[in-house]
């Protein structure tokens, strides 16, 4: 475990519930995942068109995002030096799976565009213009461990100043999404980047004794 990393904010997306620094912002719990989705980005009052044509994984991911870096002062960092190490269990399967039933009429490009999990971070970075490291893993449940391990690397190595890491995941109304801005200076309520701390933050749990 490194100490001088730490998770400077923290955003959770599940339930129709958006929890920042593990305290709920926003809900409609009224909503199908598509209507909350774009009931989540209309609070956010940006304007994106870029945004509707996203499958509902780019779009959750986007939004846990933009909600992550409201305040963050991550402009500090040059594009290079911001990156990007996420993760889920269904990669792009609830996309492939709308696909493969248009293909039994007209096959929609526009669906196929979004068939690779990782265009999901492609969207997050043209959005921001981030240019550093960025990977996406497959994993049967969230690996904080792996995690930890791996991000640790690219900031204690130089190789990135600030990286947003995590889990983002959908298949039909099932999905969850939780991220981490990980830096290397401490800030105010900041708390160190650890797997135990990542896992008791995934589960939605309260960190006690920081």
């Amino acid at each position: 475990m490194y100490l001088n990393n730490y998770i400077t904010s923290n955003i959770t997306i599940v339930k129709h519930v958006v929890y920042h620094n593990e305290r709920p912002v926003f809900e409609n719990r009224d909503a199908d995942l598509s209507a909350f989705l774009l009931s989540a980005y209309q609070y956010l009052q940006v304007s994106y068109p870029r945004f509707y044509k996203m499958d509902n994984l780019s779009k959750l991911g986007w939004l846990t995002v933009e909600v992550l870096l409201k305040d963050s002062g991550i402009k500090r960092y040059k594009p290079e030096e911001i990156g990007l190490v996420l993760s889920n269990a269904n990669a792009s399967l609830d996309t492939d799976r709308k696909y493969m039933q248009s293909v039994t009429d007209i096959p929609s490009p526009a669906l196929f565009v979004y068939t690779l999990p990782n265009i999901m971070i492609g969207e997050i970075c043209i959005r921001n213009n981030f240019k550093g490291e960025d990977a996406f893993f497959i994993f049967e449940k969230f690996d904080a461990a792996f995690i930890e391990q791996y991000v640790n690397e690219l900031l204690n190595n130089d190789v990135l100043q600030t990286c947003i890491c995590g889990w983002v995941d959908v298949l039909k109304e099932d999905y969850k999404a939780v991220l981490f801005l990980v830096e290397k200076a401490e800030k105010a309520k900041a708390i160190p980047f650890s797997s135990k701390n990542l896992q008791t933050i995934f589960d939605n749990l309260i960190i006690d004794n920081i």
